[in-house]
């Protein structure tokens, strides 16, 4: 599913139905809650979505690597990796869920 079919999916939600959201409207709160989860994680944050699952991130250190194409040395940097941790919930309900 990308983006776009997010969206629509949201928008045909029986939940949202009698908000009567445009798919515009729907698609700038998807926008904020994307970047705001973004900026807590660039702080060093994490995000927790009780039932859903948490967002955060770990620290890759520092290694020596090989360019696969000259057979070169290479070092390559520190760095920080986004991760998700799925809660419980959501571990159930995609074990419990018809395919």
């Amino acid at each position: 599913m990308n983006k776009n079919e997010f969206i629509a999916a949201v928008s045909e939600s029986k939940s949202l139905a009698k908000l009567e959201l445009s798919k515009s409207a729907i698609s700038t709160v998807i926008d904020a809650a994307l970047s705001t989860i973004e900026a807590s994680l660039k702080k060093g944050d994490e995000v927790r979505l009780v039932g859903f699952g948490n967002f955060y991130t770990s620290k890759r250190a520092a290694s020596k690597g090989r360019n696969p194409r000259t057979g070169e040395a290479i070092q390559i940097k520190a760095s920080r990796l986004p991760k998700f941790r799925a809660g419980k919930q959501l571990k159930e309900q995609v074990n419990t869920g018809k395919k």
